[in-house]
């Protein structure tokens, strides 16, 4: 704009301007001499309202406002993998080159390296036609990943000029497209994509395939289905962020987002040194290779907060559309609702729920609605899968965050402070935790498992809730009222809880367990069961069945089996019936 628009007033990271300013909604801005990025939430006939992504103490009245001319945007392209960014998607090791370990105001870093040279492939050739989607050229990002430079959605034409195959830049020309007005566009490897617009596909599909994550109470009784959307709603310290770490260190998706939203510092610290450290177990790499931190700590700037579990799903959405299945952590979710709760107090809107603002609802749908498993424009398959932490104060799951959480996603792992206190992890409650994609994944696990995998599963789920029922009585009266057969159903459930449920994520086999090991440890368990379930019922005394020791042996299959070494379950079986004939083979009665 010829004459720039000018600061009425400022209230936090909101900024108003009076009269007619002719910026459109969700437009991005820079505020101020020093050009601090914003965005405009609100427009009338008498002020325009822009909320800024950056600290703006020192702003006053009169400084000028510019416009972009465009909306929100992120770059994307190669050299995303292994960096990381804040919540604006600007690169925080370029930026600490400049201004040290803070980020100084206006820091204008280019999101991908400009001077980086990419070993590009062109995929194309004069006279191809290409429609919206579908791939041009092709790079090594990282020695596991191939990242295909995609015609961006809207766009469709003839290629009449292609580079050759070579070393290029993130803006070096590639190709030329010939649109449909016969105009002449240039394609890089580089395009831009608004935060708040999910990418188009052309068909969103079922959700029959299971992300694996190698931790048997997800996998085998509260599994996510690869597209799906999950919760994990916890207080402070059950290990909310220790469980996000885990699935993203083993879970079978090919991209990682990981997205630090309002974090402690030391926990992305944390999280920035492990993640740098950890080979990834599927191509011996490390696991940076794979993935994209963002860190939007708590001690950052609120607004970008609320921006950057967008920046990251569209991350997400774009190297789905390469065909890739992704997962994204946000940790947490809760910190972005308050972000909202924040800036809505701001712009003096009227609160709902515990001050957060009325439309909380849904912008909690637009985020997890951008979950799924897709067919892209290109005819491929990928998938995103949202992972999404909630920090209720005090625990209490009923709070408006973690209610209308539930709303929007279908699977909810319960997070137990007594469980985390007493050292269980995953402190993964397993009577308020639930998954309703378990019967979209019985035929995946019938095929890929075992025939037997659901009948298990649900026996070993109907075990724990009748132990949930017995211990009610236990408190009341205690255990030595109990018939034996009510006291077998406690002895085992302890054999589930302890032996499969619980996992040492420091054990090199206990911290990754593979399916098959997973449906053969819940065979064993329920062996054992029925086994005892026939002695009890010839009146056999359950305290002879357990001086056997065979309850503490099978607790500890998760250690003593190596995860290359299954056939060794085989024994137990065996181990089992020989140790438990003898009470079959005499008549032994109680008393005697």
């Amino acid at each position: 704009m010829s004459e720039p628009i000018r600061i009425h007033g400022i209230n936090g990271p909101v900024v108003t301007i009076k009269g007619k300013t002719g910026l459109g909604m969700m437009e991005m801005v820079y505020v101020g001499e020093e050009r601090l990025v914003g965005e405009v939430i609100g427009l009338d006939s008498q002020k325009t309202t822009i909320q800024v992504y950056e600290e703006t103490g020192g702003l006053r009245p009169g400084q000028p406002v510019f416009s972009s001319g465009g909306p929100m945007c992120v770059t994307l392209g190669p050299g995303i993998l292994r960096n990381i960014y804040d919540g604006i998607q600007r690169p925080l090791p370029a930026i600490q080159k400049e201004s040290g370990a803070f980020i100084g105001r206006g820091a204008n870093v280019p999101s991908l390296d400009p001077n980086a040279k990419w070993d590009v492939t062109v995929t194309v050739k004069e006279g191809d036609v290409l429609s919206a989607g579908q791939v041009y050229a092709t790079c090594p990002e990282t020695p596991i990943i191939v990242h295909k430079c995609m015609l961006a959605p809207g766009k469709s034409g003839t290629i009449v000029w292609i580079a050759p195959n070579g070393s290029y830049t993130v803006n070096d020309v590639v190709a030329k497209l010939q649109n449909q007005n016969g105009e002449i566009e240039e394609l890089t490897l580089c395009q831009k994509w608004p935060i708040r617009t999910p990418r188009p596909v052309e068909n969103r599909m079922g959700s029959t395939r299971p992300l694996i994550t190698g931790q048997r109470v997800i996998d085998s009784m509260f599994p996510i289905a690869k597209g799906g959307a999950a919760a994990i709603p916890g207080g402070f310290g059950t290990g909310k962020t220790m469980t996000q770490h885990q699935l993203a260190k083993w879970c079978d998706a090919d991209i990682i987002i990981y997205v630090g939203c309002g974090e402690r510092g030391n926990e992305m610290t944390q999280a920035l040194t492990e993640f740098g450290e950890i080979t990834d177990p599927k191509s011996g790499r490390p696991l940076t290779d794979r993935t994209v931190l963002i860190a939007n700590t708590s001690n950052m700037p609120v607004a970008a907060r609320e921006a950057s579990i967008y920046t990251g799903v569209t991350l997400a959405e774009y190297y789905r559309d390469m065909g890739y299945h992704t997962a994204m952590m946000a940790d947490s979710t809760s910190r972005w609702a308050e972000a909202l709760r924040e800036i809505s107090g701001r712009l003096e809107e009227m609160p709902a729920d515990e001050g957060f603002p009325a439309y909380l609802p849904s912008r909690l749908a637009e985020f997890y609605e951008r979950a799924g498993y897709v067919q892209t424009l290109d005819g491929q398959e990928g998938s995103v899968t949202l992972i999404g932490a909630v920090s209720p104060q005090g625990s209490d799951f009923s709070e408006p965050v973690t209610q209308n959480t539930k709303r929007f996603t279908r699977c909810f792992w319960a997070l137990d402070k007594a469980l985390a206190y007493a050292r269980h992890y995953p402190a993964i409650n397993w009577n308020d935790s639930y998954s309703e994609y378990t019967s979209d994944l019985a035929h995946w696990y019938y095929d890929n498992v075992g025939p037997d995998f659901m009948a298990c599963r649900e026996e070993i789920a109907g075990i724990l809730l009748q132990e949930n029922s017995l211990m009610e009585i236990v408190k009341l009266i205690g255990s030595d009222v109990l018939p034996d057969d009510q006291k077998l159903v406690i002895e085992i459930a302890r054999v589930v809880r302890v032996g499969f449920l619980q996992q040492n994520a420091f054990h090199k086999d206990d911290t990754f367990v593979p399916m098959e090991k997973q449906l053969k440890m819940m065979q064993v368990i329920l062996h054992l069961y029925h086994k005892c379930q026939d002695i009890v019922a010839r009146q056999v005394p359950l305290s002879q069945i357990l001086k056997l020791g065979l309850f503490d042996k099978v607790i500890k299959i998760k250690y003593d089996v190596p995860n290359n070494h299954l056939e060794l379950l085989d024994g137990y079986i065996t181990e089992i019936n020989e140790a438990l004939g003898r009470f079959l083979n005499t008549d032994y009665r109680k008393g005697e």
